[in-house]
C-alpha cells in the first residue's frame, strides 16, 4: 500500500508516519519543500496542476495531511489551513480519485463548548480564533470534495516532541529552564479551563485505522481523549515529574480567549462505532512519555 504522507515532519506527522511504517507492506512516500525530498509539495503555494503532475507520479493508495499551521497571522494560517486542502482535494480528484484522503482538523472548529456536554460530528462549529476559523474552512473543503476522504477533527495532542506554540511544549521548556531551583517562579495565565487533550500515539492510531478501513466513511470523526480535563492537571503534572520545586503563579483573571472558550470535550462514539477506535492512554500516559523523551533527548521539546 502506498501512502502519502503531508506533513510528515511535524509534531502530529512524525507520529503517524512512524506508526503507518509498521504497518504490513506499506510504502510511505516522503515529502517535502526541500530538494531531498521524495515528492516535492507545498500546499501553501503549489496550484492544483503541479499537485495534479506529483501526486499522479506518487499513484498513492491513500493521502494522509497533516500540514497545517497553528500560529502566524491570518494570511498564513488561511494559506495553510483552508488554501492547502482545498488545492489537494482538487489534486486528488484529477490524478488520484480512488486515493483515500485522511485530513487532520481540529476540536478548536466547534468554538465553544458547553459544560458537561460533550461535543458530537451534528454540533454545529462555530470558531472563535483565526485558527479555529481556517481549519473549519478546510474541512468543508474536504468534506464537500466528493471524494473518498475522512475528517478527523483532533482534540488537544499531548505527547514526545509536542511543539513550543502549544501548552504542554512551552511547559517542558520552562521547567527545564527553571530546573529545581526553589526560589524560581514560573508566571502561567488562566489554567481554569477544560480541554480535551489526546495522546499522539491515540492519533497515530487513528490515523492508521482511518486509512485501512475498507468502505467508506463518515465525513468526519472526533479523535480525543473523551474526557474534559483542567488544564491546571496537566501543567501540575509536568511540574511533579520534572522534580520543579519552585512556585507557580497563576494568573486567574484569564484572557478574552480562555474565557471565551473555558471548556472543550469531544464525543467520540463515532469513531469508535465506525473505526473501532477509542485511546488507549490516559492523560498521566501521555505526560510521561513526553517528560521522558524530554529527559532522553537532553533538549528542548
Amino acid at each position: 500500500m502506498r501512502i502519502l504522507v503531508l506533513g510528515g515532519t511535524g509534531y502530529l506527522g512524525r507520529h503517524v508516519a512512524e506508526r503507518l511504517r509498521a504497518l504490513p507492506g506499506a510504502q510511505i512516500l516522503a515529502t517535502g519543500r526541500s530538494q531531498r525530498a521524495e515528492f516535492r509539495i507545498d500546499l501553501a503555494t503549489d496550484r492544483p496542476e503541479r499537485l495534479a503532475k506529483t501526486l499522479a507520479a506518487a499513484a498513492p493508495d491513500a493521502v494522509v495531511n497533516c500540514a497545517g499551521a497553528i500560529g502566524g497571522d491570518p494570511v498564513t494560517l488561511a494559506e495553510v489551513n483552508t488554501r492547502g486542502p482545498a488545492a489537494l482535494c482538487a489534486a486528488l480528484r484529477e490524478a488520484a480519485p480512488t486515493a483515500r484522503l485522511v485530513h487532520l482538523g481540529s476540536a478548536a472548529e466547534y468554538g465553544i463548548g458547553i459544560p458537561d456536554v460533550p461535543v458530537t460530528e451534528s454540533t454545529p462549529a462555530c470558531p472563535v480564533t483565526p485558527y479555529g476559523a481556517t481549519k473549519l474552512a478546510g474541512t468543508l473543503a474536504v468534506a464537500s470534495a466528493a471524494l473518498d476522504a475522512v475528517v478527523l477533527r483532533v482534540g488537544n495532542p499531548v505527547g514526545p516532541g509536542a511543539p513550543l506554540a502549544g501548552l504542554p511544549g512551552r511547559m517542558v521548556d520552562l521547567l527545564r529552564s527553571a530546573g529545581r531551583d526553589p526560589e524560581a517562579v514560573l508566571r502561567l495565565g488562566d489554567l481554569s479551563a477544560y480541554r480535551d487533550f489526546v495522546d499522539v500515539r491515540d492519533v497515530a492510531g487513528a490515523v492508521t485505522v482511518a486509512v485501512t478501513t475498507s468502505g467508506r466513511l463518515p465525513p468526519v470523526l472526533n479523535v480525543g481523549g473523551g474526557t474534559a480535563v483542567p488544564v491546571r492537571q496537566l501543567v501540575h503534572g509536568l511540574a511533579r515529574r520534572s522534580g520543579f520545586r519552585g512556585r507557580l503563579q497563576e494568573n486567574t483573571g484569564g484572557s478574552a480567549r480562555s474565557a471565551r472558550v473555558s471548556w472543550q470535550c469531544s464525543d467520540i462514539t463515532a469513531a469508535d462505532r465506525a473505526l473501532g477506535w477509542r485511546p488507549a492512554h490516559d492523560l498521566d500516559d501521555a505526560l510521561d512519555a513526553l517528560w521522558a523523551a524530554t529527559e532522553e533527548s537532553g533538549s528542548r521539546p
